[in-house]
């Protein structure tokens, strides 16, 4: 065994991670089954993608308030934050957030429980993701097919749910699709080997050893282009993301704004001929809306969604 193996390399609230790889999950979160949620009229279901890998979808639909105009709802592809290590897309915090998206922004929900690390490093993730997207786009399910339009397809993240978004948005350019309209990054996490304007001086090496378990086999570690989409050398060109429209949110508390911010800077001062926004909270931490649902800034934040949505 290597020295020190089972030295703690990385001690958080969430998880603990060791010199070996090994990876302690210390937030075990509540699981709620699919179902009617009673506060928003949003019904649920899980569809499994593929019972080999254990890739699965749960699929949100709100109430249908314009039935007899035949109206189709723009169709929201999720990604689920937690470093790549933890989180699922059937824990509360997420059911219960994408329950209250569904419904203010009228908006089918797909939630992808994509494969974690260190169990299963990236790209595994990455892959699940896609395939998960492409099934939605394909209306293969009977929800989508009747009250989804896809022609109208979004996707969005948070934390590591953004850095997924990221990568889709990649995938979709280079595979000439699918189309999507928008793209929402939330809180995304991105790092790199040397700290940027306004970066704490803990978050290079923090970023540094959550990468290194996420995906252990890149070669440029932290700067791999999937975890610096800025880097000097070797990131695709950020005018290639596969969107018309990008919404990046921040948090001016979180450990991970200096990132946000630089990506939609980078993105913004691209080639790129879509249409980039910028939405920062003051006063507030990382993923602060799934925390704290009902605060006032959150409530913002979901208004800033909804709007973008919308085309407002």
């Amino acid at each position: 065994m290597e020295p020190h193996a089972d030295e703690v390399v990385f001690d958080g609230p969430y998880f603990r991670i060791y010199k070996n790889g090994k990876v302690d999950r210390l937030h075990r979160p509540l699981l709620v089954a699919a179902g009617v949620d009673d506060a928003t009229g949003v019904v649920s279901k899980d569809v499994v993608l593929d019972a080999g890998t254990g890739l699965f979808v749960r699929v949100f639909l709100p109430k249908v308030q314009d039935q007899e105009t035949g109206k189709k709802l723009p169709v929201l592809v999720y990604f689920h934050g937690g470093g790549f290590i933890i989180e699922s897309a059937d824990s509360a915090t997420y059911h219960n957030y994408l329950n209250s998206v569904a419904a203010a922004a009228g908006v089918l929900v797909v939630s992808v429980n994509y494969r974690l690390a260190p169990e299963n490093p990236l790209p595994a993730g990455y892959d699940d993701s896609w395939a998960a997207l492409q099934w939605a786009v394909s209306a293969q399910d009977d929800w989508i097919a009747e009250h989804g339009d896809t022609a109208r397809v979004f996707v969005a993240g948070d934390s590591a749910g953004g850095n997924i978004v990221h990568e889709m948005l990649l995938r979709a350019s280079s595979n000439k699709g699918p189309r999507i309209e928008g793209a929402i990054v939330l809180h995304p996490f991105f790092g790199g080997s040397t700290a940027i304007d306004g970066e704490s001086d803990d978050a290079v090496p923090k970023g540094s050893k959550l990468w290194a378990v996420a995906c252990p086999g890149a070669a440029n570690g932290v700067d791999d282009p999937r975890m610096n989409p800025t880097a000097p050398a070797g990131a695709p060109a950020l005018e290639n993301i596969g969107c018309e429209r990008l919404l990046v949110c921040t948090a001016q508390e979180d450990w991970l704004v200096a990132r946000g911010r630089a990506y939609y800077g980078a993105v913004a001062a691209s080639a790129w001929r879509g249409s980039a926004a910028w939405h920062e909270t003051e006063g507030e931490g990382h993923v602060f809306f799934l925390r704290d649902p009902g605060c006032d800034k959150a409530k913002q934040l979901m208004d800033r969604v909804v709007a973008f949505i919308s085309g407002a």
